[in-house]
């Protein structure tokens, strides 16, 4: 590469070459070449199989991954999804949004999940590509629902599914572990051992899963009406109309009376709460898939599990970012 003496600053400056990495001991083929490597394999292997250093190929696919997200283009969502994954122990949360229609993560930032934090993600979209949010998928977390209202006030709030569910189980198993204190040693044995068996859709166990739940659920009255009304819930998003769905919901909850299931009250309770945000899935706008948000939860884990967790929060967010989106050909350089 030629050097430049400038006269008018008086700096030494060196020729710019379209082909050369950042790191101007590559090209950027190889630098991408490595950076696609990594997609599929952990740094150490990458680093070990072209007998290079663990953070120059570490720095290489950083570079692969930015030039990924250039070429995405800039974010212009419509239906964005919000959640939120632990980076470390201790209750560190960082926020992450998503385009539901294009599928792919759009912003991974914050310092918590708080409105202060999930603020930052609407100033970076700015308020031209605000007002043309029309929805907001969420969990039925207070700090997302209250900044979407002042922020993105014209979109429609809807509660993701999985997380209503979620709560839904976890009424199931305390109901479980409260009967299992409540029988005799005796009896116990039904109950022990089967919260996956109650916490699983029945077409999803084995034979044996199935056989067990049957026993159990054959002597002990209580946790078969919860498995039957757990199992029936979820025809709650099939309906087109909002008032359908309603009658379908107070049917729900007046089959709980005299039945001693106070988790499901309460539950019962936290869905009459927060009815407008799931009713919103009846509108034909909103039918959208709602299992992107926790499949993009699950892939996140696989990388902080592959990786032995991550201290490098930025190379995290490239990460997240680019999880979904295609590989491009590394020979065009």
């Amino acid at each position: 590469m030629r050097r430049v003496h400038c006269r008018k600053c008086g700096v030494v400056k060196r020729e710019t070459l379209e082909w050369l990495a950042k790191n101007t001991k590559f090209t950027k083929r190889f630098a991408y070449t490595i950076g696609k490597r990594c997609q599929t394999s952990t740094i150490s292997d990458a680093a070990q199989e072209y007998k290079l250093d663990w953070k120059t190929v570490k720095d290489l696919e950083k570079q692969y991954m930015t030039e990924k997200l250039r070429r995405a283009g800039k974010a212009k969502p419509n239906i964005i999804g919000i959640d939120e994954i632990s980076v470390r122990k201790g209750h560190k949360y960082r926020i992450v949004v998503s385009d539901l229609e294009r599928k792919r993560p759009i912003w991974f930032g914050g310092t918590d999940r708080s409105e202060e934090s999930m603020k930052l993600f609407y100033e970076w979209l700015g308020p031209k590509k605000c007002v043309k949010i029309r929805l907001a998928v969420m969990d039925m977390w207070r700090a997302f629902e209250k900044s979407a209202r002042t922020n993105i006030p014209q979109a429609a709030i809807l509660y993701d599914k999985f997380h209503v569910l979620r709560q839904l189980n976890e009424a199931i198993d305390g109901i479980r572990r409260s009967e299992y204190v409540r029988l005799s040693d005796e009896d116990r044995k039904y109950v022990k051992g089967q919260k996956y068996n109650l916490l699983s859709h029945k077409a999803n166990l084995s034979l044996a899963g199935k056989q067990s739940l049957k026993a159990l659920l054959k002597v002990n009255k209580r946790l078969n009406t919860a498995y039957v009304l757990k199992e029936s819930f979820e025809q709650l998003w099939s309906y087109r109309y909002e008032a359908c769905a309603r009658k379908f919901f107070e049917n729900w909850r007046d089959s709980l009376k005299g039945q001693d299931l106070k988790p499901y009250e309460r539950f019962a309770d936290i869905i009459d709460r927060h009815w407008d945000g799931i009713a919103a899935f009846c509108k034909p706008e909103n039918k959208v898939s709602l299992g992107f948000v926790e499949g993009m939860n699950n892939k996140i884990r696989v990388i902080q599990r592959r990786a032995y967790g991550l201290r490098d929060e930025e190379y995290l967010r490239l990460k997240v970012l680019t999880c979904s989106l295609p590989d491009f050909n590394c020979t065009d350089y």
